[in-house]
């Protein structure tokens, strides 16, 4: 969360001047792996690490691209109050994939920036046999965002 706090990441469209740019907006390319139910992923998790990861039929180590079209947005309530909020613009899909031994986390972590961690999140164990495997992103708002920072 940190690195959320510092601006360490480029999250959707690219409004602000690249860090390898002066001239040329870009955005930060960000990926999401799965990780086995046996793996420690967590808050702890600081960076892409391909100890734990899944590996199967049609599954490419360090994941797939995230669609990372949406602008973070925030609220300001109040002086004192208000919340930041992000979700990817589109599912996360694994297409075409046998993934047999039980999975239960996805890590998205920002390629560009030295594969740094954005978030991890867990979900009941999984196993898929030759098909797709998608996660459905929630609603971009300040109650169901994937990411959210408040104050209060």
């Amino acid at each position: 969360m940190s690195q959320l706090m510092l601006g360490e990441h480029q999250l959707g469209t690219a409004t602000l001047v690249s860090r390898t740019s002066l001239t040329s907006p870009t955005t930060d390319t960000l990926k999401a792996a799965l990780y086995l139910a046996s793996a420690t992923m967590n808050a702890a998790s600081t960076v892409y690490t391909v100890t734990g990861e899944v590996s199967g039929t049609g599954y490419t180590a360090g994941g797939v691209t995230v669609t990372n079209a949406t602008a973070p947005t925030s609220t300001n309530a109040s002086a004192t109050a208000g919340v930041a909020f992000f979700t990817p613009s589109a599912s996360i899909t694994y297409t075409a994939v046998t993934l047999t031994t039980a999975f239960d986390a996805v890590l998205i972590y920002n390629s560009t920036q030295s594969n740094k961690a954005i978030s991890v999140h867990t979900f009941e164990s999984q196993t898929i046999t030759a098909g797709t495997f998608t996660l459905t992103m929630p609603a971009n708002t300040t109650t169901t965002a994937l990411i959210r920072l408040a104050t209060t």
